[in-house]
């Protein structure tokens, strides 16, 4: 308890230590929300048609009614190859086709969502990671209408240097189940 019999800051005291309480009060009532949402199940799945990760991530992960995609590449099951892609002797990129990779990457991430128990229907957002907007952007575009002339998810996308194998583009998807 804290007191103020000859203290000149006695005012400010009191405001502070009403501040901290009301604080304090209002964490306490946050506190059940807080436990709920951290006490959240998840439960991860891997698809047996896509791509194997290239790390140490599930293909996707299930949280409350969403469905969090990790991001999918164009890539082929069990192998290396990578659809449009033509890679030199030292794993460099001498020539890509976006349209091959464009359409493999969405196969890729169908799988991932319908195994995981969702649909393509059910895709709410999409990013998109291009490694070369300015040549690739206007394909990639066409085809993504394509894919997604039911369903329209919000959509972002960025360009980046690089990604992690050769390829063009990448997708990281949230849905719904």
């Amino acid at each position: 308890m804290l007191s103020c019999n000859s203290f000149d800051g006695c005012d400010y005291l009191q405001v502070e230590c009403r501040f901290r309480i009301r604080s304090l009060l209002f964490e306490v009532r946050l506190l059940p929300l807080f436990f709920k949402i951290n006490s959240m199940s998840s439960e991860k799945f891997d698809s047996h048609k896509a791509p194997e990760p290239v790390g140490a991530y599930p293909h996707a992960r299930k949280v409350g009614n969403l469905l969090f995609l990790s991001g999918v590449g164009p890539r082929e099951r069990g192998t290396k190859i990578i659809p449009g892609v033509e890679l030199d002797e030292n794993g460099e990129i001498l020539s890509y086709d976006i349209e091959k990779q464009c359409h493999s990457v969405f196969k890729n991430v169908r799988a991932i969502v319908e195994d995981s128990g969702s649909s393509w229907a059910n895709v709410v957002d999409v990013t998109v990671f291009l490694t070369n907007m300015k040549a690739d952007f206007k394909t990639y575009n066409r085809i993504y209408a394509e894919y997604f002339a039911d369903n329209q998810p919000c959509r972002t996308t960025v360009e980046i240097k690089s990604l992690p194998t050769p390829i063009g583009i990448e997708l990281k998807v949230i849905a719904t189940i």
